[in-house]
């Protein structure tokens, strides 16, 4: 469903990366609305006592494997969805999605225990997790919160719009296997929601360029490096061989200097996300024109 709001006024653009108290209340809204029509139990049901199938699901068995999955849960005695509990940190949150992601069902009355007077359930897992995944969505994208719940149940993070384009587009087939194996891990770390793994991302980004180097012709770094930058920019824009150049330079530098390739005390930590994702947008553009111009790579 799109609200009146997001025709009239577009979008909210999807940059928070901490999941506050209002976005929350509605995913421990959302747990709390499964738990209670039972959809949990097609994986931890609650089964009726003549052993005519599921009936429910069991809340206290889920929330144990689910403290068993998260540890950082684990000093909880109530799960948090329970009013009046702390809401838990936003990588928990997201690892809780996943779990309820991977054990839901959507319930369906298959027959009526008069006795008892409750419904026995079967459950349509597939359009389960669909509606879950539907669910959690809407409150991601209504939050401006820069995640998204994928059909495989795993949690991607929305990348800005620039370099989101630019790594769906991207498709590493060089000549050099290793080159090719750097470039993908640091594309598939930056989009993690963990912030030390999209650190890992500019390493491997890092040492992918500093091989990329050696791809050109000639016999050292430094001529191979420069053999590359004339290919890239060509003999009719002299003007943007020296950008390319200046670029280069500015970025072998900036990874020798801060804690990026190297960890050395007294160089400088990358200090906030945003800064991670500029840096790797930065190295990244370069890398691609790079790869895109040099076909025999």
């Amino acid at each position: 469903m799109t609200y009146f709001s997001e025709k009239e006024e577009g979008e909210r653009p999807q940059e928070k990366e901490e999941i506050g108290e209002g976005a929350w209340g509605g995913i421990r809204a959302l747990i709390t609305a499964r738990i209670d029509d039972g959809s949990f139990g097609a994986t931890y049901p609650i089964s009726c006592e003549d052993g005519r199938g599921p009936i429910g699901s069991d809340a206290d068995t889920l929330w144990q494997a689910m403290r068993a999955e998260i540890p950082n849960l684990q000093g909880r005695m109530l799960p948090p969805w329970y009013h009046g509990e702390d809401m838990p940190r936003t990588l928990d949150v997201l690892d809780m999605i996943q779990f309820c992601w991977r054990c839901i069902g959507k319930p369906v009355q298959v027959s009526y225990h008069q006795y008892f007077q409750h419904h026995h359930l079967r459950f349509d897992v597939e359009e389960g997790r669909e509606n879950f995944r539907i669910d959690v969505n809407r409150i991601l994208r209504r939050n401006g919160l820069a995640y998204e719940l994928k059909e495989d149940g795993s949690i991607e993070r929305l990348l800005p719009p620039v370099l989101r384009k630019a790594l769906t587009s991207a498709y590493f087939q060089t000549l050099d296997s290793e080159l090719n194996r750097m470039l993908e891990a640091a594309r598939s770390r930056i989009i993690d929601p963990d912030e030390e793994i999209r650190r890992e991302a500019l390493e491997k980004l890092w040492d992918a360029w500093e091989r990329l180097k050696t791809q050109g012709a000639g016999s050292d770094k430094k001529v191979q490096t420069s053999a590359l930058l004339d290919a890239t920019a060509g003999s009719s824009s002299p003007v943007l061989r020296k950008a390319l150049e200046n670029e280069a330079h500015e970025l072998t530098w900036i990874g020798n200097n801060m804690q990026i390739r190297h960890s050395e005390k007294g160089k400088e930590r990358v200090a906030k996300v945003e800064h991670v994702d500029y840096l790797f947008h930065r190295l990244f553009s370069l890398v691609q024109v790079i790869l895109r111009t040099n076909e025999g790579l």
